[in-house]
């Protein structure tokens, strides 16, 4: 995920400046789909960050997955209930 200061801003007039100097070719193009990764910390190692990313990714699908249909219901009447105050 990209910071704040990559994207385009949101008032008007500045981002009528930054679509200027990006024709000029004063600031790089701006491509929204062209995701930035942040630099890793290099007292940390590399693929110690990548294959923990990559457990995280597949650990919730795995959860879900192994879940039983009224299990994951009473989990959605939780959170519900946490988010909006609704009971159930």
């Amino acid at each position: 995920m990209s910071d704040r200061s990559s994207k385009r801003p949101r008032d008007p007039n500045q981002l009528a400046y930054r679509i200027i100097q990006e024709a000029t070719g004063q600031v790089p193009k701006y491509d929204p789909r062209v995701e930035e990764s942040k630099p890793v910390d290099p007292a940390k190692n590399p693929h110690a960050v990548a294959l923990g990313r990559l457990g995280g990714l597949v650990g919730g699908a795995a959860r879900a997955a192994s879940l039983s249909p009224k299990k994951r219901s009473q989990i959605a009447a939780k959170a519900a209930k946490a988010r909006w105050g609704k009971k159930g």
